[in-house]
């Protein structure tokens, strides 16, 4: 018989660390990761979401997303990690690299040789899987404040996490421009009230 999803070991609000420690829900490390765990679900939707248009770029961009989840999965993996036990489980952690983040500044550079250069801040929307690219850039940004807190009181962070997560957002910020250009929606300036 297969072992059931629920364990009830966090009914009293603890969970366990990849290492075996349990420690609190609240604990800025749990926070971290379930930030990323829930950045990942956002990449997840939005690739969903591109994933039903019609556009010449369309596969690639998919690619990308599922190579975001995979990283995402691996960041997480490392967050999720008793420090004190690293020495026991470095070796089943799935690695990081510096061509992650190559990777991303790849693609940001791709789309943005196809754009026009930015002159004003622009306001989210115009289409839906534009503005959940937004809403996934906006998620990323705070995984990352929750890193960077986390890091605080963890300064043997992997250091592949806090650069991939900033470049992160600034590819989902990128992404959601070149959609906008894909999907020949006009972007809206933000001009303030003066």
């Amino acid at each position: 018989m297969a072992s059931k999803i629920y364990t009830k070991t966090g009914d009293k609000g603890t969970t366990g660390l990849f290492g075996g420690t349990r420690v609190s829900k609240d604990f800025e490390q749990i926070e971290a990761y379930g930030n990323i765990d829930e950045l990942n679900s956002y990449i997840g939707l939005l690739k969903d979401l591109i994933n039903e248009l019609t556009f010449d770029s369309k596969d690639k961009i998919i690619s990308i997303l599922i190579h975001i989840q995979d990283r995402l999965f691996s960041i997480g993996s490392h967050l999720a990690t008793d420090m004190r036990k690293i020495e026991k489980v470095k070796d089943l952690l799935p690695p990081l690299y510096d061509e992650d983040i190559t990777q991303l500044e790849i693609a940001i550079d791709e789309m943005e040789n196809s754009l026009e250069p930015m002159k004003y801040f622009v306001l989210p929307g115009g289409h839906k899987v534009i503005s959940h690219c937004h809403i996934a850039r906006c998620v990323c940004r705070r995984a990352e404040r929750s890193v960077v807190r986390y890091s605080h009181i963890q300064s043997e962070l992997e250091p592949h996490i806090l650069p991939y997560l900033n470049r992160l957002s600034d590819y989902l910020f990128v992404l959601a421009r070149f959609l906008t250009k894909k999907l020949n929606v006009q972007e809206t300036p933000w001009i303030p009230k003066r």
